[in-house]
């Protein structure tokens, strides 16, 4: 578990004291203004089914005055409606009101029919598509000798520009509908229910009146509304952003809905409204379904539907006569609590200003106080991964015990890194973190063992001076210890100039042999490096000899209890040494074993040096010459020439092996002939001469 930091600690309890009382001053100042809120909310919506109300209401009351007037000036004028020059009396009433679509009078003594009437595109008469331009035209039906109906259309432009007439037969007669024989039934002012109008594909209703001469029924005059002007009257006036408002009928269907979506289904020609609680929004049907909720009509109500509280009112429209129409609306309160949360948030801002304010005393304060403690913390930390890089800002305080514990952390890191020195670094490292004991013990492992050491070094010691020799030593042991804790190796020991290396213990490497083999290329690079700059002064160049095998071997603090070493020891450790001294016999460099080749797999680029008998083993093993490592970086890929020289060396392996002396003979030398440098093709052919001669 983590510990929390000193100066976190002293701010979460600044804040655990006063956050509460601000918590507390913001949570009355909501209540107080949600309450305004919700009368604000009633206070909107009954504005806004009043002003619904008042719309429908002057709707009804302009057509139904329009439609009266009509009826009377053909009470007053028997002959108006005869003739066809009437139609501009039904025109003037489409064309001054935007939601009528058509005006019309029907005449009981022939059945004559006269109509003033919008067009839209896509409509067709007498099976012939309109005039270009058409949006209104004047119809009239007159009944003929034979029964039939002389239909007549004059097409004209919206500024009554004539576009042109098309006449046809249509057995039309007004007396037989349905709109004339209510309102002749009734003998008054009728309003029908809401209707399909087939021909136009508009929902809408019609409101009609009759006409009387000398008290007898002489016709019925009728203007067609459509309900698509109170939908988009409910879509321009919203109570708020996220609210929505619809006209019902007395059963609860849809007659108008400020989303302007398409409010019936044309099932056969027959007109269905879709009810409230089919509507795609839930929400509608629930608010309906709670309408008992209201005490009396129009009274405003909550309910909560996912999470979000919303006001409904359900207002019953007056005008509509004993059509019993209703106006539904239901908001969100989240759009009346605008003003709350501006409220909540200026009295937030001022009070986490103020925190603020004080977070930077108390976060001065207690940074005075923790920023040297922490500090010392961090080199502590940088002790136990062993950092290399030494320590320059150990805090100075005046309080006597930081100051004490800073000299100590000093010393500290002093000692550790002496201590490192001596001992493998992943080994210190690894009882730093893990806070074991040493003590002493081994175990069997497979591991991989490195050695190298300086080809020549007692000639080289005799022939250069003491200091120098001293550097040269110094850069070679610098270059093999940086490339071994690289590829997280453990560096065992130095040997005089030799060193000692191993990968898989204490930490477990999967790739433990390839890691090696890499490490041992990169050492390779670098003394080639070393040797391009030594001989640019004027120094002769080293040159090293590495062995490399993968064995189980046995790992661990082996000593006494007054002195302990972590090495491996093993045959393993013998077979790698020998491996090292082998490249002295072949004159090549990096030497490992085939067990090596197995663990590391394809990576390695290598060639067979030949079936050499190691000390301590009774069978010959196959050694090999590693010549570089495949997707590890262009800088340990083999050169095009080094390739040539691997496979050829290997199909004259292959020969010597399956026992053909004669063709392992003739290739070696053929290798000899391209790299006449090649150690391994002059051994193994001088070898296989001395056989045959044999």
């Amino acid at each position: 578990m983590r510990r929390p930091r000193l100066k976190w600690v002293i701010l979460a309890i600044f804040l655990a004291l006063t956050l509460p009382v601000l918590v507390t001053i913001i949570t009355m100042n909501y209540v107080v203004t949600e309450r305004r809120a919700r009368d604000e909310s009633l206070t909107r919506i009954a504005q806004h089914q009043a002003d619904v109300v008042h719309s429908v209401d002057t709707l009804f009351r302009e057509v139904s005055t329009l439609v009266q007037a009509m009826a009377a000036a053909g009470q007053q004028q028997p002959d108006l409606f005869l003739d066809d020059g009437a139609i501009d009396v039904l025109a003037a009433a489409v064309r001054g009101t935007p939601d009528v679509v058509s005006a019309y009078v029907g005449l009981q003594r022939d059945g004559r029919f006269l109509q003033a009437r919008r067009m839209f595109a896509g409509q067709e008469v007498h099976g012939n598509p309109l005039p270009a331009g058409t949006r209104f035209a004047r119809r009239t039906v007159i009944p003929t000798a034979q029964g039939e109906g002389l239909e007549t259309y004059a097409f004209e432009t919206l500024d009554g520009e004539p576009l042109g007439v098309s006449q046809g037969l249509n057995p039309y007669d007004p007396r037989a509908r349905h709109w004339y024989q209510i309102t002749q039934q009734a003998d008054a002012l009728t309003v029908s229910d809401p209707d399909l109008f087939a021909a136009l594909s508009l929902v809408g209703f019609t409101i009609a009146a009759p006409i009387h001469w000398n008290g007898d029924l002489a016709g019925i005059v009728a203007i067609d509304l459509t309900l698509d002007g109170l939908s988009h009257y409910l879509a321009e006036r919203l109570v708020s952003p996220g609210s929505i408002s619809f006209i019902l009928d007395a059963q609860g269907n849809v007659i108008a809905n400020s989303a302007e979506r398409v409010s019936f289904h044309d099932d056969n020609g027959r007109l269905r409204l879709p009810h409230v609680s089919d509507w795609a929004d839930p929400l509608a049907g629930i608010a309906y379904s709670q309408r008992a909720r209201a005490a009396v009509d129009g009274q405003t109500f909550f309910l909560t539907h996912d999470g979000a509280e919303y006001a409904a009112s359900l207002q019953p429209i007056a005008a509509t006569r004993d059509k019993a129409w209703q106006v539904l609306v239901i908001a969100p309160m989240d759009d009346f609590n605008a003003a709350i949360r501006f409220s909540n948030q200026r009295l937030l801002l001022a009070g986490l200003g103020m925190t603020l304010a004080q977070i930077v005393v108390i976060w001065f304060l207690a940074r005075r106080m923790a920023t040297p403690l922490e500090r010392l913390v961090t080199h502590v930390e940088r002790i136990r991964e062993l950092n290399r890089d030494p320590m320059t800002d150990l805090p100075r305080s005046r309080i006597r015990e930081i100051a004490a514990l800073s000299k100590a952390v000093e010393t500290l890191d002093a000692a550790i890194r002496t201590f490192a020195s001596f001992v493998p670094v992943s080994l210190v490292r690894d009882l730093l973190q893990t806070e074991q004991q040493i003590s002493i013990g081994g175990s069997s492992r497979f591991l991989t063992v490195f050695f190298s050491d300086i080809e020549g070094f007692s000639e080289l010691s005799e022939t250069i001076p003491a200091q120098e020799l001293v550097e040269r030593i110094s850069d070679y042991l610098s270059i093999a210890t940086a490339e071994v804790n690289r590829e997280g190796g453990t560096i065992d020991k130095f040997i005089g100039d030799g060193v000692m290396a191993f990968w898989g213990a204490p930490n477990v490497i999967d790739d433990h042999a390839l890691c090696a083999c890499v490490a041992a290329m990169r050492v390779s690079h670098a003394i080639d490096r070393l040797n391009d700059d030594l001989e640019h002064r004027g120094r002769k160049p080293l040159n090293i000899r590495i062995g490399i095998h993968s064995d189980a071997v046995v790992v661990g603090n082996i000593g006494s209890s007054e002195r302990l070493n972590y090495t491996v020891l093993g045959d393993g450790v013998n077979i790698a040494a020998r491996l090292e001294a082998l490249n002295k016999a072949y004159g090549t460099r990096i030497c490992i074993s085939h067990a090596v080749y197995r663990e590391a797999g394809s990576a390695l680029w290598v060639r067979p040096m030949g079936e050499v008998q190691v000390k301590g083993r009774r069978a010959q093993i196959i050694v090999y010459e590693l010549m570089g490592i495949v997707g590890h970086g262009p800088d340990l890929e083999p050169s095009a020439d080094r390739q040539l020289l691997a496979r050829l060396t290997w199909e004259a392996f292959d020969l010597r092996c399956a026992g053909d002396a004669a063709g392992a003979r003739a290739l070696y030398a053929r290798i000899l002939e391209s790299f006449p440098d090649d150690p391994v093709a002059r051994g193994n052919l001088a070898d296989l001469s001395e056989t045959a001669s044999a």
